[in-house]
């Protein structure tokens, strides 16, 4: 078959036009003795004037009902013909047209004396009905000749009187009829098909041979007029025989009422460049289970999948199988349980609910619910006893979230009593009040709540969850409200914006989380603009308080455009290494940059702590690689250097994320005094796809294979004492042990994937760390990865398995291990924040994002079961031959590619 091109009606966001165009027809003459017995009809604007001025009037109908009001014509005065040429508008566009959409056409006539069907001083002179779509669901287009019903007002039913084309008329009479169309009115009809194809250009132009058929087309209309016009004398004597006369009798069986004027109106809809067929809107079906929606303004309800459908033998894809969908299927609840939950959570107990005390055994239960962590779901019988025992419950802190899951929020009288006893609680854990920011909780008093316990949090503290808290943000979100009222109103977004503008670290990290969601390109329009109010907010409060540190802020911008511009030129410059790296130090020497020299000094925004006046641009350098970062070195204002490396064309959301997590858990280690010596080094996101990065002087496992042959000898060789057993000084070594410990636990539960010897650095003065977090959550390139990366040159460097020092390294895993375990409420929270942040492997199964880091914590464990865990998983990374295998392939490509 041939290509077929069209378009879809519902593709089509266009308004459905017609243009009325001219009426043709000879009016016949009311005879005298009619006008005697009706002397209203010398009146008519019609009888007076050949030529009287008539108005159009068009209404969309489908199954015999209108869609919207009739619209007209405008006034127009006729000199010859009745001809409007006027483009109407219906209220309606063609992508909500329905098939059975048709155009009721309506010309009427004045007449000052009223009558039958007349509206007010006007009364039709004739109607016509045309559908919009043909027989093939086809759309019409171009010229359309509709026959005109005298003395009718169209009508759109589905069966209408009206029709723009009537059905041909059977005839029972055989042999020739004489009141059968002519040859010349038959031919007129074939020609007419023929001219409208050569208007739609189906028919090639030719002007010289148009011209020739437009005159003969001339003549046979002429003559079409006149066969007309006989058939219709010849009809007219025979409605006047006698009724006995038998073949006026079988003329009559078989023959309907004529219309002897034969007016016809041409009108026209718009020409696409392609057929357009209509379609109907794919609307979703209704649900079949409650499984498949969740309470309307209930946050707390789980989403389940919808219960498998199998059909049994011979029935799978058979004819005729079809779904009938109950309508009282999938309703917000059960009237059963919602009325058995009105009765046990009745208003009327609840003053009897402020003395009640739990027997041991509901103590025990309430115990184990008030265990559970966040991601846990309550069951409707664990909801009734908290709500029973909620009172009792205020003295424990970590119920809280447990109670506001609890809570039917769309009963208001519930709802109110909820927010009643909020204030009375014992006072939360920071962890539970993130959990109340998170996507689950959207009762805003709830959220009021979760703030004004951050209010207590000091400024270094909530610099550790600021990104999180960013992200909250979009929660505060309606799907009716405006971003700048949403903005406006928040507690979060107020509370933010206050302690950011007087403190300039966090105002400087504030202002480029928020510069990266306004510049991020994904999903949530909506959101980006709730974000540059949150950003408009922040700086008119900057320039309230503190107007240097906004300048400060603009100052910080400034420097970020000019790296960006420098970095993107270099990217994609077609120059070799060697000239990108003189023509960096050229545009870092430009005094037009102002990088080379910076004053007054300015807080970096990867450290604000660092205050830098300037850069060394000899030393600056361009890495090998297909983005070509580049290697910028700052004075500080103390004197020291702070190097960097500048990307442009990488998301680092993801490792900004990651080295975030790191500095928390370095932070709730040091809590318990364990100081496992982690090297976080600073990431920041200056866009979507740019950003910063903190370069530490360091040397990967591999490079330090091929020159020294162990990470032994490497120590030994920065580091010797001799009077040590390993010949390392004790301080280099056991920060090699506490640090190999951190990242070996910390990378384990963050699921950090592509590990290899290329991004397993060490700094000379011992510590070891990771870096390159572009898969985390379990994902990996490489097949049969190990969940831990523990590699043979690792060990080597602690002296081997039999080594005491491996075993030391072994028991700093376990304490971290079961110490990071305490805090994974927090941890899970924290990621359960950024399950909207667009960061690519969470973005990969968001709703399984939380999940993949609560499993490897293994909270259902004891702790001495998650010890013996950890120490097998020790031993299977150890142990790991693939480890091996991958390490050895990713070293062939490297030196393959260099």
């Amino acid at each position: 078959m041939e290509a077929f091109t069209f378009a879809l009606s519902t593709q089509v966001d266009f308004p459905i036009y017609v243009r009325i165009g001219s009426l043709e027809g000879k009016q016949k003459q009311i005879p005298f003795s009619v006008l005697l017995k009706r002397p209203d009809l010398r009146h008519i604007g019609s009888v007076q004037d050949p030529t009287s001025d008539l108005f159009v009037t068009a209404q969309l109908w489908s199954d015999s009902k209108p869609l919207g009001v009739p619209v007209q014509t405008a006034f127009k005065t006729f000199k010859t013909t009745r001809s409007w040429n006027e483009w109407l508008q219906m209220p309606m566009s063609l992508e909500d047209a329905p098939l059975q959409c048709q155009l009721a056409i309506t010309v009427w006539d004045l007449s000052p004396m009223g009558g039958e069907g007349a509206r007010g001083h006007y009364v039709p002179f004739g109607g016509t009905t045309i559908s919009l779509f043909d027989e093939d669901g086809k759309l019409k287009m171009g010229r359309q000749k509709c026959k005109i019903y005298r003395h009718k007002a169209a009508d759109g039913f589905s069966s209408t009187t009206t029709p723009s084309s009537p059905p041909p008329k059977r005839r029972k009479t055989a042999g020739s009829d004489p009141l059968a169309p002519s040859p010349e009115e038959l031919e007129l009809e074939r020609v007419e098909v023929l001219i409208k194809k050569h208007e739609m250009g189906e028919i090639p132009r030719i002007d010289w041979m148009d011209q020739m058929v437009f005159r003969q087309l001339e003549k046979l209309k002429i003559n079409a007029d006149e066969a007309a016009r006989k058939r219709a004398i010849l009809l007219q004597a025979r409605k006047h025989r006698p009724s006995g006369d038998p073949a006026s009798a079988e003329d009559d069986s078989g023959e309907e009422e004529v219309d002897y004027e034969n007016f016809t109106l041409h009108v026209e809809f718009p020409r696409f460049d392609h057929p357009i067929v209509w379609s109907d809107h794919e609307y979703p079906p209704p649900p079949i289970s409650t499984y498949t929606q969740s309470a309307p303004g209930n946050a707390n309800a789980t989403l389940k999948p919808p219960p498998e459908v199998r059909f049994g033998p011979d029935i799978e894809g058979a004819e005729g199988v079809i779904r009938i969908y109950d309508p009282e299927v999938g309703q917000t609840g059960n009237p059963c349980e919602d009325k058995h939950r009105r009765l046990i959570r009745s208003h009327r107990t609840g003053i009897m609910d402020r003395d009640l005390k739990p027997n041991p055994k509901i103590r025990d239960e309430l115990n184990h619910i008030v265990s559970y962590e966040p991601t846990q779901d309550l069951t409707a019988e664990e909801k009734d006893l908290v709500w029973r025992f909620r009172y009792y419950l205020t003295r424990e802190k970590r119920a809280l979230t447990k109670f506001v899951k609890s809570v039917n929020w769309r009963d208001a009288g519930e709802s109110l009593q909820a927010v009643e006893i909020l204030p009375k609680w014992t006072e939360i854990d920071v962890d539970d009040a993130l959990e109340l920011l998170g996507p689950t909780f959207d009762n805003p008093a709830v959220r009021t709540y979760a703030v004004e316990r951050l209010r207590k949090a000091d400024d270094d503290e909530l610099l550790l969850y600021l990104l999180q808290l960013v992200q909250a943000l979009k929660y505060e979100d309606s799907p009716n409200a405006d971003a700048e009222d949403v903005a406006h109103d928040s507690s979060l977004a107020n509370f933010l914006i206050t302690r950011a503008a007087n403190n300039l670290q966090l105002g400087s990290y504030l202002h480029w989380y928020l510069m990266v969601e306004c510049d991020d390109s994904g999903p949530g329009s909506a959101q980006r603009r709730l974000f540059a109010q949150v950003e408009y907010y922040f700086m008119v409060e900057m320039e309230k308080l503190n107007p240097e540190n906004r300048k400060t802020l603009l100052r910080q911008g400034e420097m970020v455009a000019v790296l960006s511009r420098i970095a993107k030129d270099l990217r994609f410059s077609r120059d070799s290494r060697p000239l990108k790296i003189e023509k960096l130090k050229k545009y870092l020497k430009d005094p037009k940059n102002d990088i080379v020299h910076i004053d007054p000094p300015l807080p970096l925004p990867l450290d604000p702590e660092v205050m830098v006046t300037g850069c060394y641009p000899d030393e600056s350098n361009v890495f090998k690689s297909t983005l070509s970062p580049l290697l910028l070195t700052f004075k500080t204002s103390d004197g020291h250097k702070y190097p960097i490396l500048f990307k442009v064309g990488d998301d680092l959301r993801q490792d900004q994320l990651v080295v975030q997590i790191i500095i928390l858990m370095d932070r709730l280690l040091q809590n318990e005094n364990l100081d496992l010596k982690l090297t976080p080094y600073r990431i920041l996101a200056t866009n979507a796809t740019a950003g910063a990065v903190q370069f530490i002087p360091s040397t990967s496992l591999s490079a330090v294979s091929a020159k020294y042959k162990s990470v032994l000898a490497y120590l030994q060789a920065n580091n010797p004492d001799d009077s040590e057993p390993m010949g390392v000084r004790k301080e280099t070594m056991d920060t090699y042990i506490k640090s190999c410990a951190g990242y070996c636990v910390i990378t384990y539960l963050l699921g950090v994937g592509d590990r290899h010897l290329e991004n397993l650095l060490i700094a000379p003065d011992g510590h070891f760390f990771h870096a390159d977090f572009g898969f985390i959550l379990g994902r990996d390139p490489k097949p049969f990865a190990p969940m831990m990366k523990l590699c043979k040159e690792m060990v080597e460097g602690m002296g081997g398995t039999a080594s005491p020092l491996y075993l030391q390294f072994k028991q700093y895993c376990f304490t971290a291990y079961i110490t990071l375990r305490k805090s994974a409420n927090l941890i899970l929270n924290l990621f359960s924040l950024m399950v909207d942040a667009n960061i690519p492997d969470i973005r990969v199964e968001p709703d399984k994002a939380v999940f993949k880091v609560k499993e490897r914590f293994h909270l259902e464990m004891t702790e001495e079961e998650a010890i013996r865990h950890f120490e097998q998983l020790i031993g299977d990374s150890v142990n790991a031959i693939f480890g091996v295998v991958i390490d050895h392939l990713h070293e062939f490509v490297q030196r393959w590619r260099a």
